[in-house]
């Protein structure tokens, strides 16, 4: 039981069409993986601004020296006002500092801070300076040091790399001390002498920062002298650049775990999608044999949904190639009725000279003709269903109104042949599904022509719409002589028709039901055939149920 599918123009090839499909080109494999270049490119960013942010230690390296420089001006401060009282001599208009007294005091209050002191009479000359006054009555002792180890050298490395890098002394004038000599080479004694603190950061080259504070010695207002005291910022130095070989260090452990993370990472993930990859191409050069697309779906994440879906559209894909196969063979086999039919008549006029025989074997010719044309055309519109749907935009589409035009349309025909239409709307305005609607339109053509075909005159094809678990299900019922029995599926096929005995052959090409459930399927829904059936077992007519998800 097949209706015949509208019929439409078979379209023009385009002139600069292309024969053959051009070779793809050949993908080059690469040495090293994008994807983990990728990967590892941002993680290794990352830790890159953490290394370069030791740099900015030089702030907390200047926060120190300042909090040392005013310790260091506390504890000179400390040490002159100490010198200005206990180590005095003269009258009150003439006091001047006791060398010997302000010796003792000095080494007494500065050997334990670790500090220089240099103490100034009013004039610019050194009356005392703690390094020689320690280092009075000192004996040279020798110790062996341990042999140096790898970690040494390693240590050894780190240090003149890290002095290359951040030379230190930059911006502060040169250390210079020559014996004899104070106030050319430390102006801020000039300033202690004053009566003012006066404080300097000069550079050793090569070495470390030497740090200076002049305070003044001035009993009750009467500047005695001067002491500078300086130390160095090796401790501090030590602990910038103890604080930067740590986070170098852990920064490489860091950049060891995310390298080896990141490769793990990428080979979880750059690793499956070459396989699928591979696997592609050779669905793309498949010659005679069905390539399979590895199954990742166990791994439960975007990899496996990306196999998943490669998998399903590979077998998609096949059966497809399958099908257009089936149906060229199909094809090739109806065409090859009609032309039979063609040679023999052709033949048969040949050989007979009968005017009345010659006539009927043209018109024999003439239906054969009319039905080749029309088995094209209704080829040509089943080629074109698919490819249409894949390009056609889909919008939302009212059943119910899109019945009313088509029953509109349908009746003046079912009126001339004496066959009445009937619409029933259960839920009217609610049964609006995403579809193409020329398509939808064309699949309820068909099964009302089909049904028409079948119906005697004086009866009625019945059309019901509602809506069923989420569906729109429509009927179409008729009071023809219904399915033969076990045909509810074969009617589908391609080519298949079984028509009623008072019509011609040929008129119908046995696609059109083929066609319907390709339209419906494409629109993810289902069509099926049924016989209804009186309580007595009677068949009453054929029934088509069309069943399309709402929106």
């Amino acid at each position: 039981m097949k209706s015949l599918g509208r019929p439409g123009p078979r379209p023009a090839a385009p002139a600069d069409r292309p024969l053959a499909m051009p070779l793809a080109r050949h993908r080059r494999r690469r040495r090293f993986s994008t994807l983990t270049l990728r990967i590892l490119a941002p993680n290794v960013l990352a830790l890159a601004l953490l290394v370069g942010g030791i740099f900015y230690l030089d702030q907390y390296r200047d926060g120190l020296l300042d909090a040392k420089i005013a310790a260091l001006q506390t504890q000179a401060e400390v040490i002159a006002g100490a010198l200005g009282e206990s180590a005095l001599t003269g009258e009150v208009e003439d006091r001047r500092l006791d060398r010997e007294i302000a010796a003792r005091i000095i080494r007494r209050l500065v050997v334990p801070t670790g500090t220089r002191a240099r103490l100034y009479d009013r004039r610019g000359g050194m009356l005392a300076d703690s390094r020689e006054l320690i280092a009075a009555g000192r004996h040279v002792q020798l110790r062996y040091l341990p042999p140096a180890d790898a970690g040494d050298r390693l240590l050894a490395w780190f240090h003149r790399a890290y002095d290359w890098l951040l030379p230190r002394g930059q911006g502060f004038p040169p250390y210079r001390e020559r014996p004899g000599r104070g106030l050319e080479d430390f102006p801020e004694l000039t300033t202690a002498l004053g009566g003012e603190v006066g404080g300097a950061i000069r550079a050793v080259p090569g070495a470390n920062l030497i740090l200076g504070v002049a305070v003044p010695v001035q009993p009750l207002r009467q500047v005695v002298g001067a002491l500078l005291l300086s130390a160095d910022d090796s401790d501090i130095e030590d602990g910038v650049r103890n604080a930067r070989l740590a986070i170098l260090q852990a920064t490489a452990l860091a950049l060891t775990a995310t390298v080896l993370l990141s490769i793990f990472l990428a080979g979880t993930i750059a690793g499956p999608v070459r396989r699928l990859a591979a696997a592609a191409d050779r669905v793309r050069r498949w010659r005679g044999r069905r390539a399979r697309i590895p199954d990742l779906g166990q791994r439960h994440d975007e990899i496996g949904d990306l196999s998943v879906a490669l998998h399903e559209m590979t077998e998609a894909l096949y059966a497809r190639l399958d099908a257009i196969e089936v149906f060229a063979a199909d094809v090739a086999h109806e065409i090859k009725n009609p032309l039979t039919s063609l040679r023999s008549a052709l033949e048969s006029i040949r050989r007979t000279d009968d005017i009345q025989q010659k006539a009927r074997l043209l018109a024999v010719m003439e239906e054969d003709v009319q039905r080749l044309d029309r088995l094209i055309s209704d080829i040509s519109n089943a080629s074109r269903v698919d490819a249409e749907l894949a390009r056609a935009d889909s919008e939302p589409v009212d059943l119910a109104e899109l019945l009313r035009t088509l029953v509109q349309v349908q009746q003046s025909r079912t009126t001339c042949e004496g066959i009445g239409l009937e619409l029933q709307l259960a839920d009217e305005g609610l049964a609006v599904v995403e579809g193409v609607p020329g398509r939808l339109g064309q699949v309820v053509d068909n099964l009302v022509g089909n049904a028409r075909s079948f119906s005697p005159p004086g009866t009625t094809i019945r059309l019901a719409l509602d809506l069923a678990d989420g569906m729109a299900r429509l009927r179409i019922d008729d009071d023809g002589r219904g399915i033969p029995a076990g045909r509810e599926e074969a009617i589908f096929q391609r080519f298949y028709s079984q028509r009623p005995d008072d019509e011609a052959f040929g008129r119908h090409s046995g696609l059109g039901l083929s066609i319907c459930r390709q339209i419906v399927e494409a629109h993810g829904g289902t069509v099926e055939a049924e016989n209804r059936q009186s309580p007595d077992g009677e068949i009453l007519g054929a029934r088509f149920t069309v069943r399309l998800p709402l929106r």
